[in-house]
């Protein structure tokens, strides 16, 4: 497994800057003298609760998961795992004319893939009981008629059509289209009488001349108080939010404050473009006489062009990333970091890491998404997981050789496997390319199709030194080459053939039997052994970069390196002089 010291040191590059300027001050703070402990405090808002929070998780099976939803959930399930307290799911059903099929179950599969179990929710039950809101209607409609008979909200008896036409009116005259409040002044008994004759209407919030401002734990005081916009020319529009639909099922307002206070849901951590329904919830609250949970708002995701990342951009697709290969592990790492900010000197976690240095500490603003860095805590997961034989390794390990037996355009080379199973063979290559970074099945492939699978080289690829040489140079080259043949099947390993290799050099060298208007240059080892090892890439996996030559020869035997060595020499006999170019890039 590689030490996690030495992750931090690959991944320093990726740290924030805030973490960076803190090892800069230690390092300053050392040489002067003093002490390197620098530990920045947290604000108060930033801390952990000292009791075990209770958080949910509340998506609508409108849709499937992707990367905005799913960070949502890892937040709210660090807070509770960081305090000892619970994580729910809650299914908020209620629109059944949008709701997808089978998206409740996807939901739950994508949940546990990425390993946030939740303690209380659909499958498992709970105390609260049951956990999909369309099972909830009656608990709904009850305090639907408490904020009735407080009169803290009213019956709306107004026609879809005179909603519209007051709307457009507004519009035109500049102003929000709200409600305005014609339906607030029907007696309560002709109220209920109305609805008792089953006469279509919605109840609609009666709501303050003001919202009061609130904590939240991102971004402190929030709301400055404001009126209901009554000028003389917009005094008679008011926002009063629906909290009953027409056909008797909740709108998310009342829904959602009545199942977090039901549930003691306890802390709310959500996007930001929740904020602005969050006075209307806090009115809720202080209707019914209820303590309201702790919020807190977190930035929404961007692309690089900071526009708001796309729902349909396949980056975001869950299942896409699950196809593609990327850990779990690697996924809620890469999440985490979208908005949260640490004191540690390393951005590589695994998820009780996670859960272990896990704060409120939270960045204004939106977030850029940057999927190269996804690309590198991949790899570096991956390389933690091949060291311990996970389970996702044995996985990946199935996922390309079924790509392989799948893919026409890559036929194994006959007698690669060498009696092993295509799995055993994968396994080995994944182990000598541990030190590259792993990012998805494909990308293996791609990079390892001509070990994989041999095809005909393009002569004029033979492009293996600095300069333009004389083609009997490179011939020359290659024959040199042939002589790690002298290396019997028995003692075919990295090992010996680098030794052999150091052998043929000096030979090259001390010999200089080379006569060329360049026999100077090949009078130097450095530019000899150079020379070979470039030559053998080329000749025997087509230039693609990957592990050292050495273990690619033992990995593939002594009978393939030797073929493949003699195909691409005799491809050379024929090469007229002016193709042979030459780029130490592929060394």
């Amino acid at each position: 497994m590689l030490p996690i010291s030495k992750a931090a040191r690959r991944i320093q590059d990726w740290t924030c800057s805030s973490c960076r300027g803190l090892a800069k001050l230690q390092r300053c703070t050392s040489r002067r003298g003093f002490s390197t402990t620098v530990v920045p405090q947290l604000k108060t808002a930033q801390k952990l609760p000292s009791l075990p929070a209770r958080t949910r998780f509340a998506p609508s099976p409108t849709g499937y998961l992707h990367l905005g939803s799913l960070r949502t959930a890892l937040y709210n399930y660090l807070l509770a795992k960081a305090t000892g307290g619970q994580f729910l799911l809650r299914i908020e059903d209620t629109d059944t004319n949008r709701t997808v099929p089978g998206a409740e179950d996807r939901i739950c599969q994508d949940l546990a893939w990425a390993g946030l179990q939740w303690d209380e929710g659909p499958q498992i039950g709970g105390p609260y009981a049951p956990y999909r809101q369309s099972e909830r209607t009656a608990l709904y409609k009850e305090h639907a008629t408490k904020l009735l008979d407080s009169r803290n909200a009213y019956r709306c008896f107004c026609t879809q059509d005179r909603l519209d036409s007051l709307a457009r009116e507004r519009n035109k005259l500049g102003f929000p289209t709200d409600y305005d409040r014609t339906c607030i002044h029907i007696t309560k008994e002709d109220s209920d009488q109305r609805a008792h004759n089953a006469e279509p209407h919605v109840v609609r919030l009666f709501s303050p001349a003001q919202y009061p401002e609130y904590n939240d734990l991102v971004y402190g005081l929030v709301g400055k108080p404001h009126g209901q916009r009554l000028s003389l020319a917009s005094r008679h529009g008011f926002e009063d939010p629906i909290l009953m639909k027409t056909d008797g099922s909740p709108t998310y307002h009342l829904a959602n404050v009545v199942d977090d206070h039901h549930m003691k849901i306890t802390h709310v951590i959500r996007g930001v473009e929740w904020m602005p329904s969050t006075p209307k919830h806090l009115e809720l609250y202080k209707a019914f006489g209820w303590e309201p949970p702790v919020f807190a708002h977190v930035g929404l995701l961007q692309d690089v062009n900071k526009q708001k990342l796309s729902k349909r951009d396949l980056n975001l697709d869950l299942e896409k990333l699950k196809v593609d290969g990327i850990l779990p592990e690697a996924l809620m790492n890469f999440l985490a970091l979208l908005g949260w900010s640490h004191t540690m000197g390393s951005d590589f976690f695994t998820l009780q890491q996670l859960v272990d240095n896990f704060s409120l500490k939270f960045t204004k603003g939106n977030v850029v998404v940057n999927f190269g860095k996804l690309n590198y805590l991949q790899g570096l997961h991956f390389r933690k997981q091949l060291a311990e034989g996970s389970e996702d390794v044995e996985h990946m390990v199935n996922q390309i050789a079924s790509l392989l037996k799948e893919s026409g355009e890559i036929v194994i080379d006959p007698g690669l496997l060498n009696g092993h199973t295509l799995t055993e063979f994968i396994m080995a290559l994944l182990r000598l390319d541990a030190s590259s970074s792993f990012t998805s099945a494909a990308n293996f492939v791609e990079r390892h199709r001509s070990i994989l699978g041999y095809r005909q080289r393009d002569p004029g690829r033979a492009k293996i030194f600095e300069e333009e040489k004389p083609g009997n140079e490179v011939l020359l080259i290659a024959e040199a080459a042939q002589q790690i043949g002298d290396v019997p099947n028995d003692q075919w390993s990295a090992a010996t053939l680098k030794n052999r290799i150091a052998s043929v050099v000096q030979d090259v060298v001390q010999e200089n039997r080379f006569n060329t208007e360049n026999a100077e240059g090949l009078k130097d080892a450095k530019y000899v052994n150079r020379s070979l090892l470039a030559w053998l890439r080329w000749a025997i996996v087509d230039g693609q970069k990957g592990p050292s030559m050495f273990d690619i020869m033992e990995l593939i035997g002594r009978d393939i390196t030797l073929r493949r060595l003699e195909a691409a020499e005799l491809g050379l006999i024929t090469l007229p002089r002016e193709n042979i170019l030459s780029s130490s890039k592929i060394i």
